[in-house]
């Protein structure tokens, strides 16, 4: 990469930011770091491990990506970053070209849903930062097309995703790999004990830097909840989507259940669009980008996207499942009211959820205020994409990991669990 500039001021530049990034944030609009900028920045360019604690929509991407871009301009080497969705990924990868593109930054992605002899050609380009999902890291290592002998810098964002999605071997391979000698930056939500034990066992005296306490939702966020029957939802939904004209993200549980939301939501009158796991990269693309765009107001989501969309100015986000757990409640509902912006948050609630309701309150140590329930409009006739999505989906029973678990105990067996993740380059890796 080319040299960085000495000599533009900015509202970055107490941080200890080399003036040639400071002229490029300027560009961007970046006035003001956010507080995990403030304090991360200037203890990640001395060089030192960091373990930031933070909630999403906090501005974690600069704060890893600022420092990592400003050691690899003045050293040789190679900047690593793991994180779980593709998603995150593809958002991670825009951020850092914006920074570094004018300085010939050069980066590889390698996620799941994309050819891999692509990937190999970008790693033949030898790019200075790699940003991966471990599972698909993990395929290029074992097929000898990536090596990390020159990783100088390595990020771990969001870890405790990636722990509850069971990349805890991967990321274990991952960290048998890097040399010793290097620089670590581990990001969470939260602070559980696994994440403990790795920030123990591969950090070197990390500077814990705790911005908001787990559980804590944005400051301008505010949020209410109905409760309301399961077959009353749709009709619900129709009514609020009236009223809330602005840009919209809906949770479910199931990828199932989001396919059958976004074509009821169409129903309505409403443009919507979907990403769940039995979408493709390219439809999952497609939709994230038509819902920045404007092609679609209402995006339906599952909680792969709970953490994996960075689109400003939602203004509503609606959870018409809860999640299955309680930490997803904060996850969800910080995808509005980020970087300082309002937003609003809903959930419907089923009278037999009113325990998971609790375990979010005691999680955010505040009560969820209830709405009365307004009056309903009649149920809309379905349409012919409804009925087709209705007849396809009838075919197949759906359960969720909880109904399976439940069905297994119940026969005798334990809990389902997530198999062990093989080295398969074909393998459609998240």
């Amino acid at each position: 990469m080319q040299a960085l500039r000495t000599d533009i001021p900015s509202g970055f530049a107490a941080l200890g930011i080399a003036p040639g990034l400071l002229e490029i944030l300027a560009r961007l609009a970046y006035t003001t770091p956010t507080p995990i900028q403030s304090q991360a920045i200037p203890v990640a360019i001395q060089g030192k491990d960091v373990v930031g604690i933070a909630q999403t929509g906090t501005g974690k991407t600069l704060a890893f990506g600022i420092p990592m871009i400003q050691e690899l301009a003045r050293v040789q080497g190679t900047g690593l970053i793991l994180l779980p969705t593709r998603e995150l990924a593809l958002q991670v990868d825009e951020a850092l070209r914006k920074l570094g593109s004018t300085i010939g930054l050069k980066t590889a992605v390698l996620i799941g849903g994309t050819g891999f002899g692509a990937q190999e050609q970008a790693l033949r380009r030898k790019p200075h930062i790699l940003i991966a999902t471990p599972g698909r890291l993990v395929d290029h290592i074992n097929q000898k097309t990536c090596t990390l002998h020159t990783v100088r810098i390595l990020v771990i964002d969001e870890a405790d995703r990636m722990l509850d999605m069971g990349f805890a071997p991967d990321i274990e391979r991952i960290l048998a790999r890097v040399p010793r000698e290097r620089q670590t930056m581990l990001f969470s939500a939260t602070m559980p004990e696994a994440i403990m034990k790795i920030a123990t066992k591969h950090m070197r005296l990390p500077i814990r830097i705790e911005i908001a306490r787990t559980g804590t939702p944005a400051e301008r966020i505010t949020q209410e909840m109905f409760i309301i029957r399961k077959d009353q939802k749709n009709r619900l939904l129709d009514k609020l989507l009236e009223q809330h004209t602005g840009t919209t993200l809906i949770f479910t549980r199931t990828k199932y259940g989001a396919k059958r939301l976004a074509v009821a939501i169409r129903g309505m009158g409403h443009s919507a669009a979907e990403i769940h796991s039995n979408r493709s990269l390219a439809q999952r693309k497609e939709a994230l980008q038509g819902f920045k765009s404007g092609k679609y107001r209402i995006l339906v989501a599952t909680d792969i996207a709970s953490r994996g969309i960075d689109v400003a100015n939602i203004s509503l986000v609606l959870n018409y499942d809860l999640p299955e757990a309680s930490e997803d409640y904060i996850h969800r509902i910080g995808r509005t009211a980020r970087a300082g912006a309002g937003g609003h948050a809903i959930s419907f609630v089923t009278p037999e959820e009113r325990g998971d309701v609790r375990a979010i309150e005691r999680l955010m140590k505040k009560n969820l205020p209830v709405s009365a329930t307004p009056v309903l409009p009649p149920a809309r006739p379905q349409t012919h994409e409804q009925r087709f999505v209705e007849e396809r989906s009838s075919r197949r029973p759906h359960h969720s990991a909880r109904d399976w678990n439940a069905m297994r105990q119940s026969r005798g067996g334990g809990p389902r669990r997530r198999p062990q993740r093989g080295g398969f380059p074909h393998r459609n890796r998240r």
